[in-house]
């Protein structure tokens, strides 16, 4: 999972790099909020911790450009304000959550979870995978012009797919967006089933389910 941090401290840009890294996260750090919606033009980010004071740009700002851009990326704001006003102001230009200074790793890495298990995009953009389009209000998918046939499982499951395309999504993320209960899929073959009957709906969709050995699964145009 693909995380943008932006703090202009230093030392806790740091410490937030290092220990998300050290759980597996793949991150990209920016010091400036311009620096910042530059990283957002060329990635699609899961998740970005966002501080609030930035040079450049604010981290407000921040977050109301990819709002504005469509961007359905799970946003936390960090930031020493915590008064009722900051904390409207700031989910309401589209920020997900809000994490006040000082604050314990354990807690931001347990709200980087919860916002990856919640749906993204709801409000987002189409999106197109080769010749799919995915509506995230109306909550289907066509092929072509013409609606793609998918249970409940298997919309979340090509949902996260296309979300991530081309990254690799392990099986422990699917298990969680795609059941209620993410510990069911876990240890039986119920994922490789689900995947298996997607692949068989994709041809002539010009992508394709690649397993990648040991990492998980990524959509890939073909």
């Amino acid at each position: 999972m693909r995380v943008l941090v932006a703090e202009d401290d230093p030392g806790l840009r740091q410490v937030l790099v290092m220990g998300l890294k050290d759980y597996g996260y793949q991150v990209d750090a920016a010091e400036r909020g311009d620096d910042a919606i530059d990283l957002f033009k060329f990635y699609d980010y899961d998740v970005a911790v966002i501080d609030w004071r930035m040079p450049g740009v604010e981290g407000i700002d921040v977050v109301a450009w990819a709002r504005k851009h469509g961007k359905p990326t799970a946003i936390l704001m960090l930031t020493a304000r915590d008064t009722p006003p900051d904390r409207i102001r700031g989910l309401d230009a589209g920020a997900d959550d809000y994490l006040v200074k000082p604050f314990d790793f354990g807690e931001l890495l347990a709200r980087i979870r919860a916002l990856q298990r919640r749906p993204r995009g709801v409000d987002a953009p189409n999106i197109e995978r080769g010749s799919l389009t995915l509506d995230p209000i109306r909550r289907g998918v066509t092929l072509r012009d013409r609606d793609l046939a998918l249970t409940a499982t298997e919309y979340k499951i090509l949902e996260l797919l296309m979300r991530r395309s081309p990254a690799v999504v392990d099986r422990k993320a699917i298990a969680e967006h795609g059941w209620e209960d993410e510990t069911d899929p876990m240890g039986s073959n119920a994922i490789d089933v689900q995947l298996s009957r997607l692949r068989a709906k994709l041809p002539g969709a010009g992508v394709r389910i690649v397993t990648v050995r040991g990492a998980g699964y990524r959509l890939e145009e073909t």
